[in-house]
């Protein structure tokens, strides 16, 4: 299995985010455990002077997994370091501020938006942050508890010249997409959602970039996402897309190779037992899921969401491929 370099941080994706990562241009492995940090590096904890929290309360957790040089959205949580459950809350205050490599001294704080990832169960941060060069940074997090006193906790991470997944300002990939009339109009064959909207599989993505039509792709895979964010994240698009401008198109994709038996959707797992990535996730190039696009008239990606998506944020993006 191939270690992504700041494999300290690996736990955010094996207890929080979709817990997928590439091992290869063609397969997916399940990431269950951390492993060991490379160098010694370790999570380190520093009481805030005049400070009454206790270090160790919270434990950092950085959910994005295509962090690069330039506009980032920098998706967190904390666990609690005993239970390893969750521990964000409307009730937690929480920011962050980053030493760049080769310095000591931490940019201003940056406030993390709260968004309730799975309502009233867990709960994630967003923060719109900018990394001017590629290298080893560190992520200075603050927290406060509501009526209790701030605690700042750091954590290393790395941070790539260019991401591997089609970004914001790219040209939208153009890809066959699975539609219903692929399968005879029987949903079951191309959607693991319990309560799929036919809607979502209408109309092949090439097709919308053909026709100039704005859309929003979602990869999500209610049935076989380990994190279990796949499906909530799906209804919440799902709900938005009845309110939607009907000039927008949603298009929502398995992101592995499913096959068709006994009634329901099955993996296809590769020689070493892993989620097999489908053409379309490794066009987009997504290393995790669910993941979020959308896309304007023109085919150029104006969106890009992994994991979690506020409200907030989708309604204002949909808004603005709308208007394209």
């Amino acid at each position: 299995m191939r270690r992504p370099a700041f494999a300290i941080l690996l736990l955010v994706v094996a207890l929080i985010a979709a817990a997928c990562k590439p091992t290869d241009p063609g397969g997916f492995v399940v990431v269950t455990q951390a492993p060991a940090p490379s160098g010694g590096a370790t999570i380190t904890g520093a009481a805030i002077p005049g400070s009454s929290a206790a270090v160790g309360s919270a434990f950092p957790v950085i959910i994005s997994s295509q962090l690069a040089v330039g506009d980032n959205r920098f998706v967190f949580s904390f666990l609690d370091p005993k239970t390893q459950q969750p521990v964000g809350s409307p009730d937690l205050a929480a920011s962050v501020s980053f030493i760049a490599p080769g310095t000591t001294d931490p940019t201003s704080p940056t406030p993390g938006t709260f968004v309730w990832a799975i309502q009233n169960l867990r709960g994630e941060y967003i923060a719109h942050v900018t990394f001017p060069t590629a290298g080893d940074w560190k992520a200075i997090f603050t927290i406060q508890p509501k009526g209790g006193g701030q605690q700042a906790l750091g954590v290393p991470f790395q941070v790539a010249l260019k991401p591997t997944v089609v970004s914001i300002g790219d040209h939208a990939p153009s890809v066959k997409t699975p539609t219903l009339a692929d399968v005879g109009g029987d949903i079951r064959q191309i959607s693991s959602d319990q309560n799929p909207n036919p809607a979502f599989y209408q109309v092949s993505e090439d097709q919308l970039l053909a026709s100039h039509t704005p859309f929003i792709l979602v990869f999500a895979t209610p049935a076989f996402c380990r994190s279990a964010q796949c499906g909530p994240t799906l209804d919440m698009v799902k709900q938005a897309q009845t309110t939607a401008p009907k000039s927008v198109a949603f298009i929502n994709v398995e992101p592995y190779v499913l096959k068709f038996a006994d009634g329901r959707l099955q993996p296809v797992l590769d020689a070493q037992g892993n989620l097999t990535p489908t053409n379309v996730s490794n066009a987009w190039g997504i290393p995790t899921e669910p993941w979020i696009f959308a896309v304007d008239r023109n085919g150029i990606v104006q969106g890009s969401f992994e994991g979690v998506i506020s409200q907030q944020e989708l309604t204002d993006i949909i808004a603005r491929i709308a208007a394209s």
